[in-house]
């Protein structure tokens, strides 16, 4: 029982750790396919891209391409062209604790 109460908390800071580095992981997949997009299809700067658009240039069958939304299910929504996509913020509070600001970086809050 000692054991448990002493290994429990960190396994589940280290899973909380790792859902972060998946929404990070998200950010910057989304960033690119955002960039790619606009580079095809001749987009400017500020020129907002719909969620089909940008999940349309990510590996077909990932959770990410399917929905657009992250593991906690927060969707990341349309996104501009030069603009960096920042973590949903209800994720980001629910890791707030593993995961400060700095973590996120650039993609912060």
């Amino acid at each position: 029982a000692l054991l448990a109460a002493i290994a429990v908390p960190g396994f589940l800071r280290a899973r909380k750790r790792s859902q972060a580095t998946k929404i990070l992981n998200d950010l910057r997949m989304i960033d690119a396919a955002v960039d790619q997009y606009a580079i095809e299809t001749n987009r400017l700067t500020s020129f907002v891209v719909g969620t089909a658009d940008w999940t349309n240039y990510l590996k077909s069958g990932t959770i990410l391409y399917n929905t657009g939304k992250d593991l906690f299910g927060a969707a990341y929504g349309p996104q501009a062209v030069d603009t960096l996509p920042a973590v949903p913020p209800t994720s980001y509070n629910t890791l707030s604790d593993v995961a400060p600001t700095a973590f996120w970086s650039p993609y912060g809050p």
